[in-house]
């Protein structure tokens, strides 16, 4: 048997690996580009985080539109959050978990990118359904898609988090407790789970975004931070126009899309692709029709009510309040 983890041990790891992935996230990254307006932007290791940022790059796009780009890697949406807030970064990519953040105010969603499938609950063998996991310690990276995808499947197994030892924890961190057996399962997602079905042989998949889709939809944006959307208008419209060129690209080119993630971030094209394959691309013209029609405004209200379900928020917001469709939709003409 392995040793066992206290939430006292966890909680003390987890404060020193945030601090860690904080500090490095705020470092200096990868660039390009060689003069114009310089942009931070964040960005997380996966297709859905990456590829856009290495179409742009590849591609010569932050240049084309008058930009330099400074691209930092960060473990999830809520630290670019919190990173946008205090000035370290311009511009993030969040996950559908974290989309509490721009509409409790804290950041403003400057573009929809993709409808997310990756998150999945996850168990160790035999530990076959929710109702298993019931007394059990699982892991989460709160506040994120991992910990929205636990809730979910929590209530639809009518169960909630009292029902658990849920233990709030560092992506990297659930990889090696997960593989090791130190937790009993997890809220988390793909390409990171496929390193612990490796580990695991045997490992169950107790849930997914797709169990959720007909009440639900789960999608994934670039982020800006509120101050930079107000005072600087026309660098907000130059990455809007260098994330709608990107879009375009992935949309008509999706096998290179995959190879040019692949390079930067340095990881097998294989694992791109079936990482790719968990999310549903959105071509620019259907985000504008989408935008247009209230379809993302509706898509964000659903996600508004279960966030209220779950305290992340007091009461409904109004998606126009925090999503700038009509900046998105003006940088393409």
């Amino acid at each position: 048997m392995p040793p066992t983890i206290t939430r006292r041990h966890l909680s003390a790891g987890l404060a020193g690996l945030c601090a860690m992935a904080l500090l490095t996230a705020c470092g200096s990254g990868t660039s390009s580009g060689a003069s114009g307006d310089k942009v931070r932007f964040g960005y997380i290791n996966d297709f859905n985080g990456a590829s856009l940022i290495a179409i742009a790059d590849a591609k010569g796009l932050w240049k084309k539109h008058g930009l330099t780009a400074e691209s930092k890697v960060f473990t999830n949406g809520p630290l670019q959050i919190q990173a946008l807030g205090t000035d370290n970064l311009d511009f993030g990519y969040i996950g559908p978990g974290a989309m509490w953040l721009p509409a409790s105010g804290q950041a403003k969603v400057v573009a929809i990118n993709t409808l997310g499938n990756s998150d999945r609950v996850i168990a160790q063998p035999g530990i076959d359904s929710m109702e298993k996991l019931k007394g059990k310690t699982v892991a989460v990276p709160e506040g994120t898609s991992g910990d929205m995808i636990l809730s979910l499947a929590l209530k639809q197994a009518g169960m909630t988090k009292k029902d658990l030892d849920v233990v709030p924890m560092d992506p990297s961190t659930i990889v090696s407790a997960v593989s090791s057996k130190q937790v009993d399962g997890a809220g988390f997602w793909y390409p990171a789970a496929a390193t612990i079905k490796k580990q695991v042989p045997g490992l169950e998949e107790l849930a997914r975004n797709s169990d959720f889709e007909d009440d639900v939809a789960f999608p994934t944006a670039f982020v800006a931070g509120n101050k930079l959307v107000e005072d600087q208008p026309e660098k907000v419209k130059k990455v809007l126009a260098v994330l709608r060129d990107a879009i375009a690209f992935r949309s008509a080119h999706t096998d290179e899309a995959v190879r040019l993630t692949a390079g930067k971030l340095g990881i097998p094209v294989d694992q791109v692709e079936a990482d790719a394959s968990n999310n549903k691309l959105l071509s620019v013209e259907e985000l504008d029709t989408l935008t247009r029609d209230g379809t993302i405004a509706t898509w964000l209200k659903g996600m508004n009510d279960y966030f209220v379900d779950t305290g992340k928020l007091k009461k409904p917001v109004d998606p126009s309040t925090y999503y700038t469709g009509d900046l998105f939709i003006g940088a393409g003409k």
